[in-house]
C-alpha cells in the first residue's frame, strides 16, 4: 500500500488544472505542494527533496526540460512530465534528460495516480532490493520483449530492450563495449561513441539503480558493463 504521507511536487502553472490535481492527489492520500515556476521549481526540489516530482514541461522561468536537466545532478527520485505536445521526440527527449515516465494532457487524474503509484511502488521495490539478503527478480520475455522488475512492467525502447537482454545473456561477466557495439549495431567500437553509455543510463534510471553507487548494472572501468551475479534476473525462453 502507498504511504498516505508521500511528498508529492506538482509543477504546473495553469493554476486550475494544478488545483484540479492536486485536490485529486490529496483525496487519494498524498501530500501535494505546487510551484508554478520553473526556477522555484528547482530551489523547491533542492530544498525539501519530495518523494515524486509531477513536471509540466512548458513554464514560466525555465521549461520543464531544463528543471529535469538541472535537477539530475542532485535529485534521484522519480520524474513524471506532463505534456500536451503528443510528439515522440518531446517524449524521448525528457526521457533523455532523467524522466521515468510522461502523461500526455489533457490529464486525467485517475491515469496519473496510477502512474505515480507505479513509481512509488519501484522505488520501495528498488530500495527493497538494496538492503542485505533480498533481491527482486528481473523477468525478460525475448519473444513478447517485455520486462518487468520487481513485478512492474517497464517502459523500454528497442536500443534498452536489446542491451538489457544482451547483459542478461552474459550476467556475472563483463560485456566490453565493443562487444556491445558488434552485437546491437554490428560494426566496430570507434572508441568516442557515447550511445552505449547513455543507454546504460536510462536503464539504471527505469530499474531504479542508483548512478552513484549502482546494485544491478556495474560500470567495470576501462572494460564495460556487467548485469551483477547475485541479481536475480530470468530470460523466459
Amino acid at each position: 500500500m502507498i504511504n498516505a504521507y508521500h511528498h508529492i511536487l506538482l509543477v504546473e502553472d495553469d493554476q486550475p488544472l494544478a488545483q484540479l490535481v492536486s485536490d485529486y492527489l490529496c483525496n487519494s492520500g498524498f501530500q501535494v505542494h505546487i510551484e508554478t515556476n520553473g526556477l522555484a521549481a528547482v530551489q523547491y526540489i533542492r530544498q525539501h527533496n519530495p518523494e515524486l516530482v509531477v513536471l509540466d514541461i512548458m513554464l514560466p522561468g525555465i521549461s520543464g526540460m531544463d528543471v529535469c536537466r538541472q535537477v539530475r545532478h542532485f535529485y534521484s527520485g522519480p520524474i513524471l512530465m506532463l505534456t500536451a505536445l503528443d510528439e515522440d521526440m518531446d517524449q524521448m527527449l525528457g526521457l533523455e534528460l532523467g524522466a521515468d515516465d510522461y502523461v500526455i494532457k489533457p490529464v486525467k487524474p485517475r491515469l496519473l495516480l496510477t502512474r505515480i503509484r507505479a513509481l512509488l511502488r519501484r522505488v520501495t521495490a528498488q530500495t527493497t532490493a538494496e538492503q542485505p539478503g533480498t533481491h527482486s527478480q528481473l523477468l525478460i520475455e525475448p519473444s513478447s520483449r517485455q520486462v518487468s522488475f520487481a513485478d512492474e512492467a517497464l517502459k523500454l525502447t528497442t536500443a534498452e530492450f536489446d542491451l538489457l537482454l544482451l547483459l542478461a545473456q552474459h550476467q556475472g561477466e563483463i560485456v566490453s563495449r565493443d562487444s556491445i557495439v558488434q552485437n546491437l549495431r554490428g560494426f566496430d567500437y570507434d572508441g568516442l561513441d557515447r550511445s552505449i553509455d547513455r543507454r546504460i543510463s536510462r536503464l539504471r534510471r527505469k530499474l531504479m539503480d542508483d548512478s552513484q553507487n549502482p546494485q544491478l548494472i556495474k560500470t567495470i572501468r576501462g572494460k564495460g558493463y556487467m548485469l551483477c551475479a547475485n541479481q536475480q534476473c530470468l530470460v523466459d525462453t
